[in-house]
């Protein structure tokens, strides 16, 4: 046995937050960090191995002292760094940008505090791993990955050891570690058997981890004497004190038969992605705030000379803190949520303030005469037309929209958030310039249009009328209670159930969905928090019934017909939106839920054959199986095949703006609305009868969903872009008259193309005033991309692999060349 080696990995895995707040994670952090560093001082050979900077920082600024040992430690090689990322978040629910600031923030920290980084990617207790992780981990200074779920019977993987591969064909060498990544008193020589047995030839080293975890406490005296006197025994493999750093070096350098996995990492705790619907929706408006802000932020530095914000590093920490795997995947005791909710809220007003800052600056450049300009932002680097709706004071009968170039623009108003009067809110389609601005205005129309009704301006339903007369509106307009239809589209709704009961594309011929669809279903859900070895979510207890259906606004711009239906102690109300010049189709929902161990999905059959489902990643995508399974996604689900009427390739992507669970029976999607577990319920413990539990997901809670049939593939619908527009939204700010002002009233500071590359990222170099641009390959498609920053006279060409992610330096001084740098923003 001798010829094999153990590596004996010793660690305190620390959840910061779990069954206990942050503030309790603290505490134990300090202790935990205490305890190494006291077996350091008893055991010459003793080696620790920790992640997550951001208990770096807070041991940095609460324990100054012991951060100066740790230093030291990580000098001589006997405290190792590992992971590189601020927290170990969930890796599936934040977003591809997200991934790189764990990895830009958290690996900077390490560099700048102890003059290393981290090589080994760690993350060893999340519950899943999208599969653009490699590529992520690679251009972040990570070579390898170690992780621990799924588990095997999870997930059937070649080997422990592999190589982890991305669709832009990177790779790191990938480590699943046996059985658990900690020990409990007594039971090391029982783990280091169990480890021992893992062996497979050619293969003669392996990780054996150990130490007291989840709430800290790390090696004991007692583990390390067992360790010792198990290296004795010939009955054992050779025991050595060591580090993830030294089993990669050591396998890396033998010529070994590993093999390569192209895949996700799935299922463990399937249910999780939709535990907890505030903590998921905070994370994804802190994420889009944040970008929106930091664009924005650039833009304003280098046009007007605003000052960039530098308390968004600190938004991003109190987000990327929060995407810790416990806290994101609803998994924690109810206090921690409090917790969350005003740590995503200082975060959010970070980059609000920031955002307005910005704009603001703008605006007040932008030269214009009228009285009132409306100037809407596009957060977007590509032409964006999308439904703009604000607030505003009096609109008199006489006025119209006018944009930049003197045309009227279809405006519509519908009912003000304000109910004491004297405030209206304006409903238009903007059509605005890539990452940048437009101008628009009120003016008094000449002849004057015809009075705005007031049915209309306080958004109540009116009669079902033809509209063929209302300017804006092609090929004539029909809305009634249940049905709405223009020249594109037929959407009918059944009054008795108030489900979609007919979707037909008008100019393909053919019906969309094959039965009821945004049917709402209830699923009885008896399984802990995270749905421990559940897959599929089928138990059907009831669906929700049509209490009533009506028209509740009709004009030139949009027609809405709201759904109220009504299960045990609940309300679901659905919006229907449908637009004159936007092809899709808007729903907002509205759920007050009232159940307790139920699930509530939205189901839609779709009218066709040969399908395919796609599901967004972070920065990608993935094909998987329609076979009913719960899995995660982000912004949109796809699901193409042909059409069962016209025999041609067509299909759906429903697109959301907070939701992550989803499943795909056979050409049936589910979209996971809620569940409603006990908070932090793990089985094996069952519930008592008369027990007082606080349960999840009660009350209310919003969130939009849209429709997008496409002809042809999500690639030609521009799915990726039109979720990025329903989650990353216009800005809208109502200005002053600056005649004198320099910048005109409509202006783009970046555009990209083909329409496959996607910018998503904007910001200030993180140590200078460079600019700092990211984009990504987003159909699976080599290409050539262009990416144009006119106002500075700067332009990036490059070739990106399929779903490749690139970044790039834009100098300040225009005399210094663009550099493509990697996702630390150095220069490789």
């Amino acid at each position: 046995m001798k010829h094999k080696t153990l590596h004996m990995i010793g660690n305190a895995h620390i959840d910061p937050v779990w069954l206990w707040q942050w503030q309790e994670g603290f505490h134990e952090v300090k202790a935990s960090w205490r305890s190494a560093l006291d077996r350091m001082n008893e055991y010459d050979d003793f080696i620790f191995t920790s992640s997550s900077a951001a208990y770096y920082e807070w041991v940095e600024h609460n324990e100054p002292q012991m951060f100066a040992e740790i230093q030291r430690r990580v000098a001589e090689g006997r405290w190792v760094l590992v992971g590189g990322w601020w927290v170990q978040p969930d890796c599936n629910i934040p977003c591809g940008e997200s991934f790189v600031r764990q990895g830009l923030i958290g690996q900077r920290y390490f560099k700048e505090k102890f003059g290393v980084t981290a090589t080994v990617g760690y993350c060893v207790d999340s519950f899943g791993h999208h599969a653009m992780l490699p590529q992520i981990l690679k251009k972040s200074g990570l070579d390898t990955y170690v992780f621990l779920r799924p588990m095997p019977h999870e997930k059937g993987l070649p080997s422990r050891l592999f190589w982890w591969e991305s669709d832009d064909g990177s790779r790191v060498l990938a480590f699943r570690i046996p059985f658990e990544y900690l020990t409990w008193g007594k039971a090391v020589e029982q783990h280091v058997r169990r480890c021992a047995a893992e062996f497979k030839a050619p293969f003669t080293d392996m990780m054996c981890f150990y130490g007291v975890g989840n709430h800290g406490g790390g090696p004991t005296r007692e583990n390390i004497e067992s360790i010792r006197a198990l290296a004795a025994n010939p009955d054992f493999p050779k025991l050595n004190f060591s580090s993830p750093n030294q089993f990669f070096e050591r396998v890396s350098n033998q010529d070994l038969p590993i093999p390569t996995v192209h895949d996700d990492l799935q299922h463990h705790a399937s249910g999780c992605y939709a535990a907890h619907s505030g903590v998921k929706q905070w994370n994804r408006r802190a994420e889009n705030l944040l970008l929106a802000a930091e664009k924005f932020s650039s833009i304003a530095a280098w046009t007007t000379g605003q000052p960039y914000p530098s308390e968004l590093n600190r938004a991003w920490k109190d987000v990327l803190f929060n995407q810790f795997h416990d806290i994101l995947a609803g998994t924690s005791i109810e206090p921690a949520y409090d917790d969350a909710r005003d740590e995503f809220g200082a975060a959010m007003t970070i980059a609000k303030r920031a955002l307005n800052n910005a704009v603001q600056s703008l605006a007040w450049n932008v030269r214009t005469s009228d009285t009132k300009p409306i100037v809407v932002f596009n957060p977007h680097a590509w032409q964006s037309k999308i439904s703009v709706e604000l607030e505003y004071g009096r609109v008199s009968d006489s006025e119209v929209l006018m944009d930049d170039e003197s045309n009227i623009v279809p405006l519509q108003l519908v009912q003000s958030l304000a109910t004491a009067g004297g405030r209206y809110r304006l409903s238009f389609v903007a059509d605005l310039p890539p990452l940048g601005y437009r101008t628009y205005h009120l003016a008094t129309a000449t002849p004057s249009p015809a009075p705005v009704s007031q049915e209309r301006a306080q958004g109540r339903a009116v009669d079902s009328l033809p509209c063929e007369a209302v300017e804006g509106w092609a090929g004539g307009w029909i809305a009634s209670d249940a049905l709405l239809e223009n020249a594109d589209w037929r959407l009918e709704i059944d009054r008795a159930t108030g489900h979609i009961k007919s979707l037909r594309d008008k100019k393909q011929n053919l019906e969309v969905f094959l039965g009821d669809a945004a049917k709402p279903v209830v699923l009885d859900d008896p399984s802990d928090t995270w749905s421990h070895n559940v897959f599929k979510f089928d138990r059907v207890s009831g669906a929700f019934m049509a209490q009533s259906v009506k028209l509740i606004e009709h004009g030139p711009v949009k027609a809405t017909i709201r759904v109220v239906s009504v299960y045990g102690a609940s309300q679901l109300m659905q919006d229907f939106t449908l637009y004159a010049e936007l092809a899709q189709i808007d729903v907002r929902v509205t759920v007050d839920w009232r159940e307790r161990f139920k699930l509530l999905k939205l189901r839609f059959p779709l009218n066709l054959n040969f399908m395919q489902a796609t599901y967004e990643i972070p920065y990608g995508h993935i094909v998987r199986e329609a076979n009913g399974e719960e899995e995660p996604g982000q912004h949109w689900l796809d699901v193409t095949g042909v059409s069962r009427d016209s025999g041609e390739r067509y299909g759906l992507s429903i697109l959301n703006d907070g939701k992550y669970s989803f499943d795909v029976n056979i050409r049936d999607i589910g979209l996971t609305v809620l569940r409603s577990p006990i908070y932090a319920h793990h089985d094996p413990l069952v519930p008592q009868s008369d027990g007082q539990y606080s349960f999840i997901d009660q009350g209310i809670q919003y969130f939009t969903y849209t429709l997008l049939p496409h002809v042809g593939g999500w690639e030609q619908a521009g799915t990726v872009r039109r979720a990025a527009e329903l989650n990353q939204r216009p800005i809208t700010l109502i200005g002053s008259p600056h005649p004198n002002a320099t910048l005109p009233q409509q202006l783009s500071f970046a555009s990209v193309e083909p329409d496959n590359i996607v910018l998503t990222t904007l910001k200030r170099a993180e140590d200078n005033d460079d600019l700092i641009v990211r984009a990504y390959e987003t159909h699976g498609a080599a290409t050539r991309a262009i990416i144009q920053l006119p106002q500075w006279q700067r332009v990036i060409e490059a070739d990106f692999r399929a779903c490749e992610i690139k970044t790039f330096r834009v100098p300040r001084d225009a005399e210094r060349p663009i550099v493509e740098t990697n996702l630390l923003e150095w220069t490789e």
